[in-house]
């Protein structure tokens, strides 16, 4: 009985981490904003692989400019806050799991989910 009631508990804290990972993005700063932007999206955005199984992501772009780079965990915690020059991030220390990555490039940013086996 203590079993089910542990793995009960689990389920239930496991389908609430995406809501309680959207509220931890949206009050940064202690400001209200919104996963999906005021700003412009950026253009020509293209994340590979995507779930990453090699410990390398590659982010391209139209503009090909500075990319400034955020991973949260599930829980909203901010891993990694890094720039990229080029169009690779290494990402083998991270464990496996489900990452939110937010990018911002000159005006423009987008919000992504990444997923590290």
């Amino acid at each position: 009985m203590r079993e089910i009631y542990t793995l009960l508990l689990i389920f239930g804290l496991i389908s609430s981490l995406p809501q309680m990972a959207y509220s931890q993005l949206a009050n940064t700063n202690n400001t209200v904003s919104s996963i999906n932007n005021t700003e412009g999206t950026i253009d020509g955005l293209y994340i590979y692989p995507n779930p990453v199984s090699n410990g390398r992501i590659y982010i391209t772009t139209k503009k090909k400019l500075t990319k400034e780079i955020e991973i949260y965990d599930v829980l909203g915690k901010k891993i990694v806050s890094t720039q990229i020059f080029d169009k690779s991030l290494d990402v083998s220390e991270f464990s496996p799991g489900v990452y939110i990555l937010k990018i911002k490039e000159g005006d423009a940013s987008a919000t992504r989910k990444l997923v590290i086996r």
